[in-house]
């Protein structure tokens, strides 16, 4: 990682990341607009199998810029496979985009709409790779299951997340944070697109095969209230409100998005 510093301000947010990140100008940068009528429905593509039934996190941080759950990713016992995958690729961390109180901060956008947050599971390729920096930088080393967040009822999974926030407030903090199963946080179908993408946050390495599931999971407003508690700033710093920590829609560029479903 460079030392470069980089945010969501108007001085050091997306519009003036290529100044340091020349990629971000690249072929197949994330996010983008989904177009459900120009998906084309790919009918070889397989259902996509999570194997989550013994995942152990170990912690929950703040990295200044989410909040994002660690696992421990020594072994195959927590993967995603199928689907446009050829290996199988295990879960390294998941963290939140969202935007501000009464806005929405998806990252993705589906024909032009976007939800008050987006969930982003990060996989990385143990088969071919022997560690997660080495894979973030290889063009098929990353796979990234992105669930949208609904404002709607609440939703009962997220609370052992939004009930944890509160210490880890500023940026910096981590503490521990075992026994926590995802598998709660996916919605009942994976219908999903997918395409060739890149990370969303510098270094802006191309090197994600992105899997967007269709349906949304519900969160409350109360619920995306205490992500929005927390502080990109560090305890002596002044202090910062984490929001609208999200990449706008970047150029398609030619590529092509399929789907699973019809």
């Amino acid at each position: 990682m460079t030392g470069h510093q980089w945010g969501y301000g108007e001085e050091d947010g997306p519009s003036v990341w290529h100044k340091d990140y020349p990629i971000a100008q690249g072929d197949r940068q994330s996010p983008i607009d989904i177009v459900p009528t120009e998906a084309v429905y790919d009918a070889t593509l397989a259902p996509i199998a999570l194997s989550y039934d013994l995942c152990t996190s170990i912690s929950i941080s703040n990295s200044g810029h989410s909040v994002v759950v660690e696992f421990d990713d020594v072994d195959d016992r927590t993967v995603i496979r199928g689907g446009p995958l050829q290996d199988p690729y295990r879960l390294k961390q998941f963290h939140f985009h969202w935007g501000g109180k009464g806005c929405h901060g998806s990252e993705h956008t589906v024909g032009g709409k976007t939800y008050a947050s987006e969930l982003h599971l990060v996989h990385w390729n143990a088969a071919k790779y022997k560690t997660f920096g080495e894979a973030a930088a290889a063009p098929d080393g990353l796979a990234v299951l992105g669930v949208f967040l609904e404002t709607g009822d609440e939703h009962r999974g997220l609370h052992k997340i939004t009930d944890a926030l509160y210490m880890v407030k500023f940026k910096g903090s981590t503490v521990d944070f075992k026994g926590f199963n995802p598998k709660c946080l996916l919605p009942n179908s994976l219908n999903y697109w997918t395409y060739l993408g890149s990370l969303t946050t510098p270094p802006l390495h191309e090197s994600v095969t992105w899997i967007v599931l269709k349906e949304p999971i519900m969160v409350s407003e109360k619920q995306m209230g205490k992500f929005r508690m927390l502080l990109c700033s560090g305890e002596e710093e002044d202090r910062k409100r984490m929001e609208n920590n999200f990449r706008p829609p970047q150029p398609l560029k030619g590529r092509k998005v399929r789907a699973s479903f019809n």
